[in-house]
């Protein structure tokens, strides 16, 4: 239960914010359906008046009675006015509450829409560090759970406006009917808002828990069915049942905590107007034996109280709710807030790139404790392949990282064609690189569209130009329909080396000046390896190249080997130069490489023959 307690506590890119802040931003957001809200309050200001006219209506009916035994007006036509006047009010009532509740929740669907947005676009730019520090499930619950809490508590928001009128309006016919009965009302109408700020700051705390725990959730059923084939292959399927009812039983505790807490404002609050109430009667009741007031005032009275106390309770109650609101929004925008990581310190654009890589004392670290280059200092010229070799830990994939600009180094310079890369526009940048993984991701779809990906621009005829330059186009014969056989959710339905095969293609598509190989080929066959060499060999040709490889083929292809060890550079050269030198490559070559090489190969087979001989 440890591990589930730590996913209640705050990310630490969270921050508080006061009532203050969180409602001016939101305005912010409201801000352009402005004439929308102005209609809005309109509505909910005649839809208050219309609510408050019942009381009005049963006061001038007492008096109409009165003139009616009196002989001034006939009872029969006092009944048709009564009558008359209710059913358009209650047409009135319905009319204006239908408008007001459909402007309300299109106004509403907008600002969801706008924060989603606008929530969306920052997770879509935050580092790739903040994805490695953080879950992606509890971003995704930011995302669209919290908007949606925001969205269904914001429809109270106009309710509250609502009732917050029809008390005020009210309150002015109680001082008409009796102005000391409705002097004490004033005196007692605080103790409601009282209990309700009593029950504000619980709310605010439980719905966060809430919230954090709906994350834990969303994380836990992401992480099984992302998971599922591992889990098969291991027999875990019970054991991911069981994580998820922990998590899902910490739910339920959470969200039964919280109904508890909400549940309780109302009968409070009914207990406190109670209170109130009998106390006005008593004071009404001996104000009526000792003649300040009639009976007919009285009962007038008592009748607009009730009405008058409902809307004081909702109002009261919906503080409370409207926590879980505000607790929503500032977890959205906590995420939007969320400082980045790797900042630019200029926007120049980059029109052409000959590709030109120079790290100049770089040191960088994923924290404190984890130092992987220090001083690092190595020179990449324009149309160079350079393959990294090292034991892992070297800092082959944080160079990398680096290039791609997906983390930031702490000191030193990156240049690249001469300019601090920390300087140019991003997504001009990016637009030249070309960044093929260990594990390849293809998006649901055909082949085609995952080579289209690069460029939504390209034609079929241009897609199919750029397929047949990997491997000469060999490997689409091996798929069922070519390049619009369907590649399942994350490339599922294509063997890896198949999977490996159309990011070669999209990156091709491209046409990137800088290309970085990371490990590609470590997990796959030996014919497939052979078709991404040949591949490799015409991307290395007309482009700077950033190899990370554990297979000899590979790495002997590029034009120098650069040798790390602890974030440093020991040795570099090619394979030949590096082999005769006998040092850490060759060490490396003997461990990884050499069972690679077509000497070995033939080695074995010579002994294996004189064996069976």
């Amino acid at each position: 239960m440890g591990l589930l307690r730590a996913g209640l506590d705050a990310e630490s890119y969270d921050r508080e914010y006061n009532n203050r802040e969180l409602v001016n931003r939101l305005g912010s957001y409201f801000r352009p359906w402005l004439g929308r809200f102005i209609i809005i309050v309109v509505g909910v200001t005649l839809f208050s008046l219309a609510q408050a006219g019942a009381p009005l209506l049963a006061a001038r009916g007492v008096d109409f009675l009165v003139d009616a035994e009196q002989g001034i007006v006939t009872a029969d036509l006092l009944i048709y006015l009564l009558v008359g006047a209710l059913i358009f009010l209650g047409v009135a009532v319905w009319g204006i509450n239908w408008v007001r509740r459909l402007l309300t929740s299109m106004l509403i669907g907008d600002v969801v829409l706008a924060l989603r947005k606008d929530a969306f676009r920052a997770a879509m730019n935050h580092d790739l560090s903040f994805y490695d520090k953080y879950q992606s499930g509890r971003i995704v619950s930011r995302i669209t759970s919290d908007s949606d809490e925001f969205g269904r508590v914001s429809v109270l928001v106009t309710d509250v406006v609502s009732q917050l009128l029809l008390s005020l309006l009210l309150l002015v016919i109680l001082f008409t009917i009796e102005w000391r009965l409705a002097l004490l009302v004033l005196i007692m109408a605080p103790a409601a808002l009282l209990v309700a700020n009593l029950f504000r700051s619980l709310a605010r705390r439980i719905t966060q828990q809430s919230q954090r725990v709906i994350a834990e959730v969303n994380v836990s059923i992401q992480d099984a069915v992302t998971g599922i084939n591992v889990a098969k292959n291991f027999r875990r399927e019970q054991g991911i049942y069981d994580q998820f009812l922990g998590v899902n039983s910490q739910s339920y505790d959470i969200q039964k905590t919280r109904g508890i807490v909400l549940g309780l404002v109302f009968p409070t609050l009914q207990f406190v107007s109670g209170l109130a109430t009998g106390i006005l009667l008593y004071t009404g009741g001996y104000s009526v034996s000792v003649g300040v007031i009639t009976v007919g005032a009285w009962y007038l009275f008592i009748n607009s109280l009730d009405r008058f106390w409902f809307p004081m309770i909702q109002l009261s109650a919906f503080w409370s709710q409207f926590q879980a609101g505000l607790s929503a929004t500032e977890r959205i925008f906590a995420l939007i807030d969320a400082a980045p990581v790797v900042v630019q310190t200029a926007e120049n654009p980059v029109s052409d790139l000959r590709g030109e890589i120079e790290f100049i004392n770089v040191s960088f670290r994923y924290s404190e404790k984890e130092q992987v280059l220090k001083r690092f200092n190595l020179h990449i010229r324009p149309g160079e392949s350079v393959a990294l070799v090292g034991h892992t830990g070297a800092g082959k994939s944080s160079i990398a990282k680096l290039v791609t600009r997906f983390y930031e180094f702490q000191e030193g310079q990156l240049l690249i064609d001469g300019q601090d890369i920390r300087t140019l526009n991003l997504r001009d940048y990016r637009r030249h690189l070309g960044i093929v993984s260990q594990e390849p991701f293809l998006f649901a779809g055909t082949v085609a569209d995952n080579i289209r990906y690069a460029n939504q621009e390209m034609s079929d005829e241009d897609v199919e130009r750029v397929a047949r330059q990997i491997a000469n186009g060999d490997w689409l014969e091996t798929l069922p329909d070519g390049l619009h056989s369907d590649v399942g959710e994350r490339g599922g339905r294509l063997s890896l080396g198949q999977r490996q095969l159309v990011v070669l293609a999209r990156m091709l598509a491209q046409d990137p000046a800088i290309f970085v190989l990371d490990e590609a080929t470590a997990s796959i066959d030996p014919f497939t390896e052979a078709q991404i060499q040949r591949t490799l060999d015409l991307l290395f040709r007309s482009r700077t190249s950033i190899v990370i490889a554990h297979r000899l083929s590979t790495v002997k292809a590029a034009d120098r080997i650069v040798v790390l060890k602890k974030g440093e550079v020991i040795e570099e050269g090619s394979h030949e130069v590096l082999m005769a030198q006998g040092g850490h490559y060759a060490e490396l070559y003997n461990t990884y490489f050499r069972h690679q090489s077509l000497a070995f190969i033939e080695e074995r087979r010579w002994r294996s023959s004189t064996i069976s001989t």
